[in-house]
């Protein structure tokens, strides 16, 4: 499928599993894989027709769907010695959709490898579509993200609630973000915020936006200088997102 294709194919599977669920999910549509850990009808729905839409097109692929591992951790296993695989998040920010938030998105990014070559961020409800190939840019509704230079004082964000109000390096505490990387990663690569420190790094979570971060000149990259491999989770690890390469820098040591 050309990159287009995708995006369309996102869209069109929005349309149908997820938007007309927003704001109106039933009480017995929502369920929760762990404790506070929500799932509903779209991700599941949505996920199944993204999938058989990839496979259609790459049917030699692996696709590492969330849903998907969530009923077969092995599934994940298999990625390390996969030459071309998928990750599809079919609504990242799943308590941000069932509390009615915009902030949330469907993603999807193509594997070569451990290499990310092309990722897809689709946020329905703000109607704005993120797109990266490696080499080529990363890319806001079609218009492409410049590089952009921090200055000294860095606004950063955190996923996880428990580092909120920490300093690093004596900058401004760290805030709660979108927590959605379908929305967190394209407000470092813009201005929201200017790094971001993540815990957890599931594939379908942080590939797509690693490529787009990297093709608009910013870092993904754990505190050693590691940059991130989506077929390998170093939890604890911290994962350090900047926007330029001189802020990761300067922070990933006092990580």
């Amino acid at each position: 499928m050309d990159t287009q294709a995708v995006l369309t194919m996102l869209q069109e599977a929005a349309d149908e599993f997820i938007n007309p669920r927003f704001e109106s999910l039933a009480r017995h549509e929502v369920m929760e894989k762990n404790p506070g850990d929500l799932v509903t009808v779209a991700d599941r729905e949505a996920e199944v027709a993204i999938t058989a839409r990839l496979l259609d097109a790459c049917p030699d692929a692996l696709i590492v769907g969330e849903e998907a591992v969530a009923a077969d951790p092995s599934i994940l296993d298999r990625t390390e010695h996969a030459d071309h695989w998928f990750t599809v998040d079919p609504v990242d920010g799943t308590k941000n959709f069932v509390h009615g938030s915009p902030d949330h998105g469907v993603m999807v990014a193509e594997m070569r490898g451990g290499d990310v070559v092309r990722s897809w961020m689709w946020q329905p409800q703000h109607g704005v579509a993120y797109v990266a190939e490696k080499g080529a840019g990363a890319f806001r509704n079609g218009e492409r993200i410049a590089p952009r230079t921090v200055g000294e004082v860095a606004q950063g964000v955190t996923s996880r609630p428990t580092r909120v109000g920490e300093s690093l390096d004596g900058l401004p505490p760290l805030k709660l973000s979108w927590v959605c990387c379908a929305v967190d990663y394209p407000q470092i690569a813009s201005g929201g915020a200017d790094y971001i420190l993540y815990v957890t790094t599931k594939p379908w979570d942080h590939a797509p936006g690693a490529l787009f971060i990297r093709e608009s000149g910013g870092v993904s990259a754990y505190a050693d200088g590691t940059d991130y491999d989506p077929r390998f989770e170093r939890t604890p690890t911290p994962l350090l997102v900047a926007a330029d390469p001189q802020l990761h820098e300067r922070l990933r040591s006092h990580l």
